[in-house]
């Protein structure tokens, strides 16, 4: 796996060929589970997709199963969720970094470009959501994980789209601007 820069994937979405469509995979990793959604041909929309089951004797089916998600909707990339702060302490942090690390040293994702996005509140806004629900704890779990995934894809494309759901290349072109700093 290879990381990249958030605006650095974005811009490689936007050069592919129009005739190839390429999505993308977002994770919201967990201590015990990683809830995955994928987003449109064209990027623009977000759906729930599934939740792994994380254990650390589990990273080679897991990179099996990121295998067979990539050729199944032609994956372009991860967009993976980070809680960015500031102390840069976070454990939650930490765990998405093992997560990664552990990911990366089974072999099977080589080329595999994935960025991390800032998961702000997902989680929290999800579980809001979805309380009112009075859903069975396994299955409000399940929902929560991956409509956080939803919200962290979701908001990978909002920095770059404009009002009619085009992309702002001058917006891409700023972030590209910050990148270099």
């Amino acid at each position: 796996m290879k990381y990249v820069k958030p605006s650095i994937l974005f811009r490689d979405l936007l050069k592919r060929d129009e005739l190839k469509h390429s999505r993308l995979l977002g994770l919201d990793v967990g201590d015990k589970y990683v809830g995955l959604a994928v987003s449109d041909p064209d990027n623009k929309i977000a759906s729930p997709l599934s939740v792994l089951l994380r254990k650390k004797n589990t990273m080679d089916l897991m990179a099996k199963d990121f295998q067979k998600l990539i050729s199944e909707f032609s994956l372009a990339g991860f967009i993976v969720g980070y809680p960015f702060d500031r102390l840069r302490k976070n454990t939650e942090a930490i765990q998405v970094k093992i997560f990664i690390d552990d990911l990366c040293k089974t072999g099977k994702l080589e080329g595999v470009k994935y960025t991390f996005w800032d998961e702000g509140f997902t989680s929290k806004n999800v579980e809001q959501m979805i309380k009112p629900l009075n859903l069975l704890p396994a299955v409000s779990k399940t929902m929560l994980d991956k409509f956080a995934a939803v919200g962290i894809l979701q908001t990978f494309d909002a920095p770059f789209l404009v009002e009619d759901g085009t992309f702002c290349f001058e917006a891409l072109g700023a972030e590209l601007a910050m990148d270099r700093h």
